[in-house]
């Protein structure tokens, strides 16, 4: 077997973890934006390893155990090769929205829940996906804390918590990782997040880099829209124009570069700086490829400037997600 490539790496937190600058975000491979097939998804899991890809993000949340069991599977014999990432923290309220729980009883809970489907001995990343604001986070990554303590995970992160409870839990624990969704179409809060991190010395994970699909290009009317995204305030018809017209001009700016629009888009976020990494998610070889290929787009300084110039980070019209899903993040 040929060698595997060396991607450009990038640490996250100051302990010594280092991952592949652009990663799979694993949760299309359970159903978030259309049907997967296991055995196609195993095989994607194994190209993107092959390819040099070695920062794999998933949740125990995403297909509610199905998304794990299958990273866990496409994984055997090749554990050694990746850095395995998943979360913890949401949870299923039928008929009703995802609940949150952050109780230190129920950290270790799922993290052996997860440990047993992904079949493995230790996560290297674990994050806390949504905060609990009713358990303090000095509780839960108290908790967390512990199962490194007991070898069963190696470092820690926090998702879409804010500043001022970033800096409550990395007094308890060392925080390797916060991940945030971070795109040209949604800045604010990501970049507020990052002066926080910089400071601390912790790695930021870009999730939704390419906007949830918007950004590549291949949305191109409304009519395009479908599945989980008709349900996120960006897509819906009466912002739809205002954000179409914004990839637009990425589409023009990627022309003329020479390259794709998710090239240039992941090409501007990996020159926010050194502490930042990509996990866009993707069900096709094809998708992952051209998203790797973005690691060889150099961009000048002039040219990112003109990028964030072209999007300004208060253009989008629409929130990220709908209300219910909005007093969960960044808090």
């Amino acid at each position: 077997m040929a060698a595997t490539p060396k991607l450009t790496h990038r640490a996250l937190g100051r302990n010594g973890l280092s991952v592949s600058a652009i990663g799979l975000g694993c949760m299309s491979l359970s159903g978030a934006y259309g049907a997967a097939d296991d055995a196609v998804s195993a095989d994607l899991i194994r190209h993107a390893i092959d390819t040099g890809v070695d920062h794999f993000d998933s949740s125990d949340m995403y297909g509610w155990g199905h998304n794990e069991q299958v990273l866990g599977q496409a994984l055997k014999g090749r554990r050694d090769q990746v850095v395995l990432a998943t979360k913890f923290g949401q949870i299923q309220r039928p008929g009703l929205p995802n609940g949150v729980n952050g109780r230190p009883e129920y950290v270790i809970e799922a993290c052996e829940a997860s440990l047993k489907r992904l079949d493995v001995e230790v996560i290297d990343l674990y994050y806390q996906h949504r905060v609990d604001s009713d358990v303090p986070v000095e509780d839960t990554v108290g908790a967390m804390a512990r199962l490194v303590a007991q070898g069963k995970v190696r470092f820690l992160g926090l998702s879409e918590a804010a500043p001022e409870r970033i800096r409550r839990a990395h007094a308890v624990h060392p925080i390797a990782a916060v991940q945030t969704e971070y795109s040209l179409l949604y800045r604010q809060e990501a970049e507020a997040t990052r002066r926080t991190t910089v400071e601390l010395g912790i790695g930021f994970v870009a999730y939704a880099p390419l906007g949830r699909g918007f950004l590549t290009g291949a949305i191109q009317s409304f009519a395009d829209v479908d599945g989980r995204r008709a349900a996120q305030p960006r897509f819906q018809e009466q912002n739809f124009a205002t954000n179409r017209a914004l990839v637009a001009r990425i589409e023009d700016l990627a022309e003329e570069k020479g390259c794709t629009p998710s090239q240039i888009t992941l090409a501007w976020l990996l020159a926010q700086g050194p502490d930042v990494v990509a996990i866009p998610g993707t069900r096709y070889a094809a998708r992952l490829d051209e998203d790797v290929a973005a690691l060889r787009v150099d961009l000048s300084p002039e040219e990112v400037a003109r990028i964030g110039a072209a999007v300004p980070a208060d253009a989008v019209a629409g929130t990220r997600y709908p209300a219910g899903g909005m007093a969960g993040v960044f808090i």
